[in-house]
């Protein structure tokens, strides 16, 4: 049993020197390492149980564990998740001689089913602006100017609320549309825009802002709040959202800050922005996450290939 202890010890520091590998090397984001380690984690526990460690595993043992997840009802694109997670550790482990052989060398990532992103329609999105800003005391000023930011640039919920106060200083109120620089995924930086509408709430927060001020929370955040993070949380913005979303009359099951975000690329797209600039917007590495927002074009593309493309004009008769 002691023994059993030691290994899963030196498992958990191996994670934790491959979660340090991931920071320095591909400087990943906080919420992306945290998912490593509880997937990682996960696998794990699965196989202490079974009284294995994981340099004994072979493909069927990890084809089980797949199978258990499958068992649970795991989304295909959560085990793919996990499973790419399990190939990099594995590698790791391998480089650094911790392991001599990787049982996941045969083993191929599960097909992925293509979802369409749930959209809420401009009509909709207008709804849910009007009833957070009918909300006249400083929670209701503080929720329009989070929905009208999400709304105008269409940031990750957890780029919104750990915006940090000195973004203001990008931003320049007199313009009718200005933009603010916001780090993302791997700490990247990328410009975001911001509406007439966006400047004019942002305003009106800033100066009930000392509201949500205390000597228990920091200055930092554009956000504060008295969470552990210092600033207002994902979830606690999510309960926000469905609770103006019945006031706006929308069933709350439809709302969600991810939800605003894919409103923002869908209707920027509808609008004739092409994919390439709502990928940079939107923060994706690549082009092909953005491409599940095409959904959203149909009869417009049709429209535009019947009416621009040289094979599709209607050819005459010769006289």
């Amino acid at each position: 049993m002691l023994i059993r202890t030691m290994v899963v010890d030196i498992a958990k520091r191996d994670v934790e020197a491959f979660l340090e590998m991931l920071l320095a090397e591909k400087n990943l984001a906080k919420n992306t390492l945290e998912a490593y380690r509880r997937d990682i984690t996960d696998f794990i526990n699965y196989f202490t149980l079974q009284r294995k460690i994981l340099d004994e595993l072979n493909v069927h043992d990890v084809s089980d564990y797949l199978e258990s997840l499958r068992k649970k009802s795991f989304a295909n694109s959560t085990i793919a998740r996990r499973l790419s997670g399990l190939k990099h550790y594995y590698r790791f482990l391998l480089s650094e001689g911790r392991v001599l052989k990787d049982p996941f060398a045969l083993i191929e990532t599960p097909k992925q089913e293509r979802i369409l992103p749930r959209i809420l329609s401009e009509d909709e999105i207008s709804s849910l602006l009007n009833a957070a800003h009918r909300k006249s005391d400083v929670e209701g000023v503080r929720l329009a100017c989070l929905l009208e930011i999400l709304y105008a640039s269409g940031l990750r919920v957890s780029e919104l609320v750990s915006l940090p106060y000195s973004v203001v200083r990008t931003i320049n109120f007199q313009e009718q549309i200005s933009s603010m620089i916001v780090k993302g995924k791997g700490s990247k930086e990328r410009m975001v825009p911001l509406s007439k509408a966006a400047l004019d709430s942002l305003q009106a927060y800033l100066s009930v802002r000392k509201n949500f001020l205390s000597s228990k929370t920091s200055e930092v955040w554009l956000f504060s709040s008295n969470s552990k993070e210092g600033h207002l949380t994902r979830q606690r913005f999510g309960q926000l959202l469905k609770e103006i979303a019945v006031n706006a009359g929308i069933a709350p099951y439809k709302v969600s800050p991810h939800v605003v975000r894919h409103a923002f690329a869908s209707h920027m797209l509808h609008h004739g922005a092409d994919l390439m600039s709502i990928q940079k917007l939107l923060g994706h590495s690549d082009v092909s996450t953005t491409e599940i927002y095409t959904h959203v074009l149909g009869e417009k593309l049709k429209s535009v290939v019947l009416t621009h493309h040289p094979l599709s004009r209607v050819q005459k008769e010769p006289k």
